[in-house]
This record gives C-alpha cells, sequence and structure tokens, in this order.
C-alpha cells in the first residue's frame, strides 16, 4: 500500500468523529431543527425562514452557516437572495443520524405548525409582508 493511500485512510480516520460531533452540536439546536425542518424536500430562501420563525436575518444566517460548516446544508446566490437547501451527507453514519433527527422532529407540532406557514407563504407570498418580491421556494 503507498505511502499516500495509507496517509488519506488515517485522515479519514480521524474526521469521523470530529464531523460526528460536529453534525452533533448542529442538530443539537432548536433553530436549526426548525430550518432543517422547512428545508425538507427544497430549496428555500432565507427570506422565508426569517419569515416563518420569525427571527432576525442576521440569526437566521448565523444558524444556516453552522449548518453549512456541519455539511448538512448547501447554498447558492441568486442576484441578492440566498437560497439553501439540505446537502445528503457523504458519510453514512452521519446521513443515519440527519435522517433519525428530522423523522423525530416531525412528530413535533411547533414543526408541523412551521412547514404549514411555508407551505401557505408559497402560495400566497403577498399575504406576508417580506415576502412580496421573493422567489418561491423550489422543490426537488
Amino acid at each position: 500500500m503507498s505511502r499516500r493511500i495509507c496517509i488519506i485512510q488515517r485522515m479519514s480516520r480521524q474526521t469521523k468523529p470530529a464531523q460526528l460531533a460536529m453534525v452533533f452540536s448542529a442538530l443539537a439546536d432548536e433553530t436549526r431543527l426548525r430550518l432543517l425542518n422547512l428545508m425538507r424536500g427544497r430549496e428555500v430562501c432565507v427570506c422565508y425562514f426569517v419569515e416563518i420563525l420569525g427571527e432576525s436575518q442576521p440569526k437566521i444566517s448565523r444558524h444556516l452557516a453552522y449548518l453549512r460548516r456541519a455539511g448538512i446544508v448547501t447554498a447558492r446566490r441568486e442576484g441578492k437572495w440566498m437560497h439553501y437547501r439540505m446537502e445528503r451527507p457523504l458519510d453514512e453514519a452521519v446521513e443515519r443520524v440527519v435522517d433519525t433527527a428530522l423523522k423525530a422532529v416531525a412528530e413535533d407540532r411547533k414543526m408541523q405548525a412551521d412547514a404549514a406557514r411555508l407551505d401557505k407563504a408559497c402560495c400566497s407570498p403577498q399575504r406576508f409582508v417580506g415576502l412580496e418580491e421573493a422567489p418561491r421556494p423550489i422543490a426537488f
């Protein structure tokens, strides 16, 4: 076995516990769980998160950055709008942890109310002052 392959294998073994710790930390916050719940199966603009969760844009952006660092969320810019969606983790263990957490929170009434409010906002954004010109979430 070449020296390079051995180094890569050792690095991957060393980073897995750190990666899991980062994911558990990311999932240990109610706001971040609410954000992930809203992104389930769709790409969502930050303005919708602000409106649905009733939090400030800087707070939402900090939580989204935390989820990006954990490798759970990815972002793209479209003009002045930032869109976020969940990213499937490459590591199977991390993917199972995220899936299990999302299944658990899906039963929560607050999470269900958030999702219902997002669905309503998507159908009639004009009813929400902050969403008048916002791009609608994209299902994928």
